[in-house]
């Protein structure tokens, strides 16, 4: 299996169950925070791509930070270009956790995906 990133908020709730999946099923991963090592528009723009899903599905929507600057009601009107900027800006805008590795990308914590696609 390829090397896979945990990208997380320790923080987090979700990415703490994910993380005791992640060691209940011995499976190694680099540990990302994302609020100290935020992804880069670059990586975003990868991951996005790599992921198959909808670029708002990388927006974290039940977080503080979104709610602030009003995204709800205008990421419909961002370009793709516009969004991938401003979420590169701040890692509590990113949903998480995300789960990384060379073949795909896993952004939120869904056990059976989790499963489907990591343990094959």
């Amino acid at each position: 299996m390829s090397k896979l990133t945990f990208i997380c908020y320790p923080r987090c709730t979700t990415c703490k169950k994910a993380e005791k999946w992640l060691e209940d099923n011995g499976i190694k991963v680099e540990m990302r925070d994302i609020k100290e090592d935020n992804p880069s528009e670059k990586e975003l723009r990868k991951w996005h791509k790599k992921s198959g899903l909808p670029l708002k599905r990388f927006f974290n929507t039940s977080g503080l930070k979104y709610k602030e600057l009003g995204l709800k009601d205008k990421l419909s009107i961002m370009s793709d270009d516009e969004q991938y900027s401003l979420l590169a800006t701040d890692g509590m805008l990113v949903k998480r956790p995300l789960l990384v590795s060379d073949s795909f990308v896993l952004v939120g914590f869904k056990e059976t995906d989790w499963q489907e696609l990591v343990k094959g």
